[in-house]
């Protein structure tokens, strides 16, 4: 879960990055990037323990 957090905090750091950048086309692939990370993220956190390896 901790994983989760830093990835979801560490795409909102770039992608406010991003965000500052965007009239130049480095900053709309830096915002996407940041966003993915987000939402992979997010995704994580739901994701459900695999119990069965242990």
């Amino acid at each position: 879960m901790t994983v989760s957090w830093i990835v979801t905090g560490l795409g909102i750091i770039v992608s406010l990055l991003g965000y500052y950048l965007t009239p130049n086309a480095w900053g709309y692939g830096i915002l996407g990037f940041g966003l993915a990370h987000i939402i992979l993220g997010v995704l994580d956190m739901f994701r459900q323990p695999d119990r069965s390896r242990y």
